[in-house]
């Protein structure tokens, strides 16, 4: 027992120091989270790169940075840009009195509201209650997200630091990370094998939600706010986004268009409900299924539902870099009760 007791004393600084590290740098986990998953999902960009430029070592990091930065970072942030300024225009004219949202539910429920009260037991119910709800609703979240804006300018100078420091953090992960990840293998006694696996589950669910889930929201985002404006629905710009962010679930973008359709169909526009619908369905369904096997390749894939689960979760606790953080998680959970349970079978054979 006295034998063991310099190495438990040890063991209970290397935990304090470490937590101590991890406290010391909190205000700085996001940057380092979004290094290693753009490092994760590029490293094959700049190994690509790196076979045309042997004779240097800059150059290759440099490409593929700018790469990162075409790629990921000016189109994210035009969309915030165009997010911030197509909801503060729109809520303009709804204080304004140009743009009444309660209008656009009124005419829907009128048609729906006398069928179902005539089914319904329960007391009628007011198609002026229920529009003006709707109606509040909506100006709500265009105010919130209107009024974000100015937060955005008080943060812009957080926000370089962050993406400055994400940057350099990625540097030195795109050219040591092989051997950053050999050295953590080495330090961490469970075992080569057991982190092997775990580190290739980790770089397959980041792979497979960014290069596979981000880029299949955008293209189905895109196609339904443009399919939105083409037949005329208010703030398309705003649905298409919305549209983004359902398309990283399960549950698809149909839970916008789908309803959208049916509201068009009811108020008597035919043929925008049938444009609408067919687009959604052999259009912007279809993409999730052509895209995104293609898009993910082999990279493991979890069930739908815990997919699901996960990313809400995610979001839950890490906001928006839950859609990502949450998956991963969740991926790695099934890995370790996987080798948990091919350890336990071992053993008893």
């Amino acid at each position: 027992m006295q034998k063991n007791t310099p190495y438990i004393l040890f063991l209970t600084f290397v935990l304090l120091v470490t937590v101590s590290f991890f406290l010391l740098i909190k205000d700085f986990l996001l940057a380092c989270f979004w290094a290693i998953i753009l490092a994760v999902v590029f490293y094959p960009v700049y190994q690509w790169i790196n076979r045309y430029f042997k004779n240097s070592e800059i150059l290759p990091l440099f490409l593929t940075m700018l790469t990162i930065i075409l790629v990921f970072v000016i189109p994210l942030l035009m969309i915030t840009l165009m997010i911030t300024e197509e909801s503060t225009a729109y809520y303009q004219k709804i204080q304004s009195g140009e743009i009444n949202p309660q209008i656009y539910f009124q005419d829907t429920l009128a048609l729906l509201l006398p069928k179902f009260n005539k089914l319904s037991h329960i007391q009628e119910i007011s198609v002026e209650q229920i529009s003006a709800s709707a109606g509040n609703a909506f100006t709500q979240a265009v105010q919130y997200i209107a009024q974000q804006l100015p937060a955005l300018t008080q943060n812009i100078l957080n926000l370089i630091v962050q993406v400055a420091l994400s940057f350099y953090i990625l540097f030195f992960l795109l050219r040591d990370g092989q051997q950053l990840i050999r050295k953590f293998i080495s330090l961490i006694p469970i075992g080569d094998q057991i982190e092997i696996e775990l580190f290739e589950r980790f770089t397959s669910v980041a792979r497979a939600t960014v290069k596979g889930g981000l880029l299949v929201a955008v293209i189905q985002g895109s196609i339904g706010g443009l399919l939105f404006w083409f037949v005329g629905i208010p703030a398309a710009f705003l649905w298409g986004m919305l549209m983004i962010v359902l398309s990283l679930l399960p549950i698809g973008s149909a839970l916008i268009w789908g309803p959208a359709a049916v509201i068009l169909f009811l108020q008597g526009h035919t043929l925008k409900a049938v444009i609408l619908l067919s687009v959604g369905i052999f259009v912007i369904a279809m993409i999730d299924n052509f895209l995104r096997p293609r898009l993910i390749g082999k990279d493991s894939k979890m069930s739908d539902y815990l997919v699901l689960v996960s990313t809400l979760g995610g979001i839950s606790w890490f906001s928006l870099t839950g859609f990502i953080l949450g998956p991963i998680i969740a991926a790695l959970f099934i890995t370790f009760w996987d080798i948990l349970g091919k350890y336990n079978q071992a053993s008893n054979s």
